[in-house]
C-alpha cells in the first residue's frame, strides 16, 4: 500500500484527488495541504510514498519541491499547463495529471507504481443506492441532481424518477465521480454535464432552478470557467 500526499494550493484540487484516492484500495491518504513546506516535512521524515505534486505554488514550486525531495518518494504531478511537463520528467516525475483530472486518467497514472498495475479496480460507470428494503443499481451517466430532504436525499434522473435514500448527501459526494459531479448547495449534488443554462447563482438542470450556495460558489466557478477555458 503507497501512504499518499496531495499538496496543491486549489481546494477543489485537493478534494478531488482525496476522493480518487479514497476509492482505490492500494492507496492510503495520509494528508492534503495547500502548504508545499509542510508537505515537504512530511516527505522527508519518511511518512509518505507517493505524492501528488502542483507545479505552481507559490512559496515553493513543484520543481523546487522535487529538487529537495530527492528519492524520498514518488511523485505524480498535476497542473492547468501542459508546457512544464518536460521539467517535471527531468526530476523522474512518475506522470503528469492536466487539470480537470478524470478518475480513469488518475488510475493510469498510478498504474506505474511498482507492484500496482495488476491490482487496480476498473472504473465503475454505476453505483448501487440503498432504496426502501433493495439495493438499486444505477448508472452514472443517468443522474441529473441529488438533494436534501432532511431524513432523505433525493436522486432525480433522466427518465424522470425520483429515488428516495437514507444515505446522507455527504455519502455520494464521496461515491460519486469527482470529476463529473459537483457540490453546488448544502442541499444539492449536480451532474456537470447535465446543466442546462446558468442564471445568475441559479444552475438550471431539466428546467429545475438549484441554488448555488455562497459557501460553494467559488469552488463551482472555477470548475465552470476551467470547461470553457477548454472548448
Amino acid at each position: 500500500m503507497y501512504r499518499c500526499i496531495v499538496i496543491d494550493d486549489e481546494p477543489l484540487a485537493l478534494n478531488v484527488l482525496a476522493g480518487f484516492i479514497r476509492r482505490t484500495s492500494e492507496l492510503l491518504l495520509v494528508d492534503v495541504t495547500t502548504n508545499p513546506v509542510t508537505g515537504l516535512q512530511r516527505v522527508q521524515a519518511g511518512e509518505a510514498d507517493l505524492v501528488f505534486l502542483d507545479i505552481q505554488m507559490p512559496e515553493l514550486s513543484g520543481i523546487q519541491f522535487m529538487q529537495l525531495a530527492a528519492n524520498h518518494c514518488k511523485i505524480i504531478l498535476t497542473t492547468a499547463y501542459p508546457e512544464f511537463a518536460i521539467d517535471g520528467y527531468e526530476y523522474n516525475a512518475l506522470d503528469y495529471l492536466l487539470k480537470p483530472i478524470s478518475f480513469e486518467r488518475f488510475l493510469k497514472a498510478i498504474q506505474k507504481l511498482p507492484a500496482l498495475s495488476d491490482k487496480l479496480p476498473e472504473q465503475l460507470d454505476y453505483i448501487f443506492v440503498k432504496s426502501e428494503y433493495k439495493l438499486l443499481r444505477l448508472e452514472i451517466n443517468e443522474i441529473l441532481y441529488l438533494e436534501s430532504l432532511r431524513d432523505y436525499v433525493a436522486i432525480y434522473t433522466a427518465d424522470g424518477n425520483k429515488i428516495l435514500t437514507l444515505q446522507s448527501l455527504a455519502s455520494f459526494e464521496k461515491e460519486l465521480p469527482a470529476h463529473l459531479f459537483c457540490r453546488i448547495h448544502k442541499s444539492y449534488i449536480i451532474a456537470l454535464n447535465k446543466i442546462n443554462f446558468i442564471e445568475k447563482s441559479k444552475v438550471v438542470i431539466n428546467n429545475q432552478y438549484l441554488p448555488v450556495g455562497e459557501f460553494y460558489k467559488t469552488d463551482f466557478w472555477k470548475r465552470i470557467n476551467y470547461q470553457q477555458g477548454r472548448n
